[in-house]
């Protein structure tokens, strides 16, 4: 049984986050680091690996972006992976999220996995989308927010999060499924995976290579652009009140409302 887990580079949470005022685009500059719902999908392949009936035999981590990505790539095998590969083309270059996962499906397509697997979401991107484009474009069934997951022979069994609780699913092999960060505690990988992850071979793809059509990808395949980019308003200086004397707390909030003209 084979297990492909999808992994992003995202920039550094901890570095605000900017958007090129020209290109409409993130500015990827500075610090990144794998994308943490990906950590709690590659953790789940690992712990599918270790429990699953039929075995999980190999974990492939699979990404798309330039050059740098590949760091995403040695950490996933440094949590588990068997295999990175690296979709890497300058035709990608802007792809929204409908034409990257039109892409990654196309180098899935190559992989034949039984599952696959990857974060409900990007820190950047925040689409939710991945999964259920992918699915698509596999003919596959796609379920996302799984908090729980087990596999028995050709079926996984998954428990989502849903509105007001939990959905219980049954899905038949082969499928796409987004996972959140509720699913279990990634595990951190030792300095001997890390050392052996750094010497260990990443393959590269281009375009061509995985049979990807140049024009549903890119800027001129995508679906989606961005007309105009803006800082969010700034907020109304707050007064904060704090009870000690109650009667003249009252008095504050009615003459509040009586300047905003809502008594």
């Amino acid at each position: 049984m084979k297990v492909c887990v999808l992994v992003k580079e995202v920039p550094d949470p901890g570095v605000p986050k900017r958007l090129d005022p020209t290109s409409g685009r993130l500015d990827r500059t500075g610090a990144r680091g794998l994308n943490p719902f990906d950590a709690h999908a590659l953790e789940a392949a690992v712990r599918l690996r270790e429990s699953a009936i039929p075995p999980v035999e190999k974990i492939v981590a699979v990404t798309m972006g330039p050059d740098g990505a590949a760091r995403v790539l040695r950490r996933a095998l440094s949590m588990g992976a068997d295999r990175a590969l690296h979709l890497s083309d300058p035709v990608l270059a802007g792809s929204c999220v409908v034409a990257t996962g039109y892409a990654l499906a196309r180098v899935l397509e190559r992989e034949r996995p039984d599952l696959v697997l990857l974060g409900q979401q990007s820190d950047d991107g925040e689409c939710y989308a991945m999964a259920s484009i992918v699915g698509e474009q596999l003919g596959m069934p796609a379920l996302s927010q799984v908090s729980r997951l087990e596999l028995t022979g050709a079926t996984l069994r998954c428990e989502r999060q849903a509105e007001y609780g939990y959905d219980l699913v049954e899905l038949d092999l082969p499928a796409v499924v987004s996972v959140g960060d509720a699913l279990n505690e990634p595990r951190y990988p030792s300095l001997k995976a890390l050392v052996r992850a750094r010497e260990a071979p990443v393959e590269t793809l281009s375009a061509a290579a995985a049979g990807i059509e140049p024009h549903r990808v890119g800027a001129i395949g995508s679906h989606t652009r961005v007309l105009a980019v803006a800082e969010p308003a700034a907020r109304a200086p707050v007064e904060l009140l704090d009870g000690s004397h109650p009667e003249a707390a009252v008095e504050r909030v009615v003459a509040w409302l009586g300047e905003r003209g809502l008594r």
